[in-house]
């Protein structure tokens, strides 16, 4: 069954037909600023599986360093996934209607976690990148 998901306002919504997997909450100061929020959660998908199935016109991207960045609804503001090369790569979780598949397995880029916000589950925390050299939510294996 596919995982499907979309904007706050209902005019972007995508389709994933394959699973989710390195899924995450990232600390960076990035994200943090885009979510409004002590941390996002990404999962990764596989490109080749992603589809927007209304409102692709209203998705803009935007670039954080080239060939990557961030998709979000022009209308509503919505960030719904991650893109390297123009290709979606990752999801917002907060955006999956219903269940992903999938929960965070990880916090990521503590070093520049919000003072304000403790960290109180058990998952494991990586003060930048994992040092089993996962890929970043922005690249499929």
């Amino acid at each position: 069954m596919a995982i499907k998901g979309g904007c706050l306002c209902g005019r972007v919504r995508y389709e994933i037909a394959g699973r989710l997997f390195n899924s995450s909450h990232c600390h960076c100061s990035m994200c943090r600023r885009q979510h409004g929020a002590a941390f996002a959660t990404y999962a990764q998908c596989n490109p080749d599986d992603f589809n927007w199935t209304s409102g692709a016109e209203l998705v803009k991207v935007f670039e954080t360093i080239p060939e990557a960045g961030w998709c979000f609804c022009r209308e509503c503001g919505s960030t719904l996934a991650g893109t390297v090369d123009g290709q979606v790569t990752s999801i917002t979780l907060g955006t999956v209607e219903g269940d992903p598949g999938i929960k965070p397995e990880l916090h990521i880029f503590t070093g520049s976690r919000a003072r304000w916000h403790e960290i109180t589950d058990d998952l494991p925390q990586f003060e930048e990148w994992p040092p089993d050299n996962r890929e970043p939510p922005g690249k499929a294996p």
